[in-house]
């Protein structure tokens, strides 16, 4: 008998637990991610700091990591004390630099942790490209080019969110992944 299944929401579980878990060794903190994952219409980077990397190979779309300057921010701190940063060397704000390249490297290690645990459950490869993290004043709306000649690409994704929390802080990942089916055989 054939199983089938929508390709994002198998992948979705897996992004999650590679988030809770890179974030956790990164940070030391307690990740939680909500046990509802949203069907949303579209995809949108949001204030005040946002991360986003495209997924290319066997499956493709694109991955967004939206935070509130209060989470960016701790979630960076965590990170650099974490690896043993001086706290005297920190950036002082949310809109450093030095945040968004944080939250860009640990965006890329999600994204590589995710692609090896595709990998292992269904034997799809893929890559990412170059994580860009940056702060916004206003949303930004994303679709991914999946189908070249297509009319209405985005009538072919699927879109979801999942909701994170580290202490009493939330944050969120979207992802957009070209309308596919896993089959079992």
């Amino acid at each position: 008998m054939n199983d089938s299944r929508l390709g994002i929401d198998l992948i979705v579980p897996l992004l999650c637990q590679a988030a809770k878990e890179t974030l956790e060794q990164c940070t030391g903190r307690e990740i939680y991610f909500s046990q509802t994952v949203q069907k949303i219409p579209k995809i949108v980077i949001r204030p005040d700091l946002g991360g986003f990397v495209e997924i290319f190979g066997d499956y493709n779309g694109l991955v967004v990591m939206n935070f509130p300057d209060e989470a960016a921010f701790v979630i960076y701190r965590h990170y650099m004390l974490n690896m043993g940063i001086p706290e005297s060397d920190l950036a002082i704000n949310a809109a450093s630099v030095e945040v968004a390249d944080s939250i860009g490297e640990l965006l890329n290690q999600i994204m590589g942790q995710t692609q090896k645990m595709v990998e292992i459950n269904y034997d799809l490869s893929a890559h990412s490209g170059q994580p860009k993290a940056l702060t916004l004043a206003h949303a930004i709306s994303l679709t991914p080019e999946l189908s070249i000649g297509s009319s209405d690409s985005s009538s072919n994704i699927d879109n979801r969110r999942i909701v994170f929390q580290m202490d009493q802080l939330r944050f969120c990942m979207e992802i957009a992944l070209e309308r596919t089916e896993f089959l079992t055989i």
